[in-house]
């Protein structure tokens, strides 16, 4: 089964401190969870220093020994809390040009950045599943893997890419009790989306907690029967 909300399981969240991540770390600390965050800096979340079940880890998630490392931290028991779930949040947007116009480089680079990290993590993560009878993972796709827009194709590529590994994971591993589910955000309201484009309706976009929320659920008990999900998080976006 796929942990509750209870003080004794502990999800590994990667990209903490990315533009979604403090939103998804104080979701799953409110639900009483013990969160392991990853980060290159090793930093928590600004307004979440210092929370006694939070723990937080330097690691560059494109490297197959941190990556190891940072599983470690979140699989030992110290706190009782065994690792119940992944919630993979690294990736990244670029746009470019048409196809003809976009170097092969620029290309391959939507598709590491998206890509590498959530394979590394998931790749770690599932022994510890699978010996605990199941768990949960969730992954961010986005809704150009449905619906692709002009100039992003290596983006838009990449996150289809994301949602059908994830829907592999689900099908392999089904009988272990190992659930894998994604969501397809539209525009996230952040920082960086409000700088990116600062002519925009962002009343429209997403508030990362309401995505947070979303990811929570699909990690709890409630979405017990959900997995191979591509969930669309569009908002009025």
């Amino acid at each position: 089964m796929s942990p509750g909300p209870h003080r004794d399981a502990t999800v590994l969240v990667t990209g903490a401190t990315g533009g979604l991540g403090p939103a998804v770390v104080a979701a799953f600390l409110d639900d009483g969870w013990r969160v392991v965050a990853t980060s290159r800096s090793g930093r928590p979340p600004q307004d979440l220093v210092g929370h006694d079940r939070l723990e937080s880890v330097a690691t560059d998630l494109f490297e197959p020994a941190d990556v190891t490392e940072a599983v470690t931290v979140a699989a030992g028991d110290r706190a009782g809390a065994p690792l119940r779930a992944l919630v993979n949040l690294v990736g990244g947007y670029s746009v470019g040009g048409l196809v003809h116009e976009t170097p092969v480089e620029q290309f391959e680079r939507q598709l590491t950045l998206n890509l590498r990290p959530t394979y590394l993590a998931t790749m770690a993560v599932l022994p510890h599943l699978v010996d605990a009878g199941g768990g949960a993972m969730v992954w961010v796709s986005a809704r150009a893997a449905v619906r692709p827009f002009r100039g992003a194709s290596g983006y838009a590529t990449a996150k289809a890419a994301v949602l059908a590994f994830s829907q592999a994971v689900a099908v392999e591993y089904r009988d272990a009790g190992v659930r894998c589910n994604a969501v397809l955000p539209s525009v996230i309201d952040t920082q960086a989306n409000r700088d990116r484009e600062p002519d925009a309706d962002a009343a429209k976009w997403v508030p990362p907690e309401e995505v947070a929320a979303v990811i929570r659920f699909l990690c709890s008990d409630d979405s017990a029967p959900t997995s191979g999900a591509a969930i669309p998080v569009y908002g009025r976006a």
